[in-house]
C-alpha cells in the first residue's frame, strides 16, 4: 500500500472526550497537564468541554454531547485533518447507548493514523512524548485508489442498510 505524509505541526489539535463516569478523571488529568495543553488547540464534546474550559481557564472548542453527535463531529474532524490527537477516557464497564458512535470514532482515529489514548497512563505517556511539541510526519494510507476504483460494468453497488431494511418490509 502507498502512503501519504500528513504534517502535524508543533501545536497539535487535540480532542478530549470522556464518558460520564470518566469525566472527573479526564478533568484531573487535564488540570495536571494544563500548561502542556494550553498551547495546543483543544476540542471537546458537550459537557466535557464546558467542564474543561471552566477548570483550565482557556478556550475549548466545544462540540455537541457525544450521544447527540459530538463523537461523530470529532470523527469528521479527524477525516478532515482538523484533529491530530484523540484522548478519549471511555468507560469499559458501563454500557453506552451510543456505542456504535464510539466505535466509529475510534475506527476513524485508526483509519487516519492519529494517536489515541483511552486511559490516563496512555495519555500521560503520549502527552509527555518529545513528539508532542515537534513537527511530525504522520503516515496515512493513500486512499485515492479506493476513492477512484471502478465498479465493474453490470455490477451495482451493494444496497445500504436502509435499502435492505426496506426490501425486507416490502417482502413481508
Amino acid at each position: 500500500m502507498l502512503y501519504k505524509k500528513i504534517v502535524m505541526e508543533p501545536d497539535k489539535k487535540i480532542a478530549l472526550v470522556a464518558h460520564d463516569h470518566k469525566k472527573r478523571d479526564l478533568i484531573e488529568w487535564a488540570k495536571f497537564n494544563r500548561d502542556l495543553l494550553a498551547h495546543h488547540k483543544v476540542y471537546a464534546t458537550g459537557t466535557t468541554g464546558q467542564m474543561l474550559e471552566s477548570e483550565l481557564g482557556f478556550g475549548i472548542t466545544k462540540l455537541q454531547s457525544g450521544p447527540l453527535g459530538g463523537d461523530q463531529q470529532i470523527g469528521a474532524k479527524i477525516v478532515d485533518g482538523d484533529i491530530d490527537f484523540l484522548i478519549f477516557f471511555w468507560d469499559p464497564l458501563e454500557p453506552q447507548p451510543h456505542d456504535p458512535d464510539v466505535k466509529a470514532l475510534l475506527r476513524m482515529a485508526v483509519v487516519w493514523n492519529i494517536p489515541i489514548a483511552c486511559d490516563r497512563a496512555s495519555a500521560d505517556f503520549m502527552i509527555s512524548s518529545p513528539l508532542m511539541d515537534k513537527r511530525y510526519l504522520r503516515l496515512v494510507p493513500d486512499y485515492d485508489g479506493y476513492r477512484t476504483r471502478a465498479i465493474p460494468e453490470g455490477e451495482s453497488p451493494k444496497p445500504t442498510v436502509a435499502e435492505r431494511a426496506e426490501a425486507r418490509k416490502t417482502a413481508a
